[in-house]
């Protein structure tokens, strides 16, 4: 089985250390890099080809959410998970909208951490719904109403079917819930998430959801 690459970053080296002894005990991941800064992430990527960063939020240079939104720009873009010590916090939802897969928290029992970053590698977000509506009620505020017309505008360009897959996602359901929800195929059901990203120009089911919440497609009656 071939190992799951990460890469730490993270000013704090207890805090890599930690990461380091608790991810690398794990037969399938394999650490292949660490930076203290979110400046040197770009070449140690280039290096150490990661399949998941762990990223911390704050460093003094050059921030987490500066490397992540650099980092997914990227045509071969690792996955990123968001190293956090905040639950509800407006660096993480920037993050998230920059195109990091999900969040841990710091003090994450190590066995989560874990799982986090295997479910990252095989495609899946890091990201309850309930943490999903936690942060956007933190973070709502008079930016909202802009950010409604946009994302509204965003989503216009979906059919109906693109739409009831978006807002599926954006509830949390998993591709098989939302075949048996919409009588559909678990591949028709991919094959619209993909669909989605590519025409809203999107990273991942995290920037779906994030955009289905700010159209206001999740509180809509009949969206199911």
């Amino acid at each position: 089985m071939t190992a799951i690459r990460v890469l730490l970053v993270d000013d704090d080296p207890l805090v890599r250390a930690g990461l380091s002894l608790m991810l690398g005990g794990a037969d399938d991941i394999e650490i292949v890099g660490e930076a203290a800064d979110g400046g040197d992430v770009a070449a140690l990527v280039d290096r150490a080809r990661p399949d998941v960063v762990l990223m911390d939020i704050r460093m003094p240079t050059v921030d987490g959410l500066t490397a992540t939104e650099a980092l997914r720009s990227r045509e071969d873009a690792p996955q990123v998970v968001v190293l956090t010590t905040f639950h509800a916090d407006e660096q993480v939802l920037r993050a998230l909208r920059a195109g990091a897969a999900g969040f841990v928290l710091k003090d994450t029992p190590p066995a989560e951490i874990v799982a986090a970053v295997r479910r990252v590698a095989a495609g899946d977000p890091v990201l309850s719904p309930a943490v999903t509506r936690q942060l956007m009620a933190h973070a709502a505020g008079t930016s909202a109403d802009t950010r409604r017309i946009r994302a509204r505008a965003h989503v216009g360009g979906l059919n109906e079917r693109e739409r009831e897959v978006a807002v599926a996602v954006g509830r949390g359901l998993a591709n098989a819930d939302i075949a048996a929800e919409l009588y559909m195929s678990v591949a028709t059901v991919k094959t619209h998430v993909s669909r989605i990203l590519a025409k809203l120009d999107l990273n991942n089911r995290v920037q779906i959801a994030l955009l289905a919440h700010d159209a206001g497609l999740l509180e809509e009656p009949g969206d199911h």
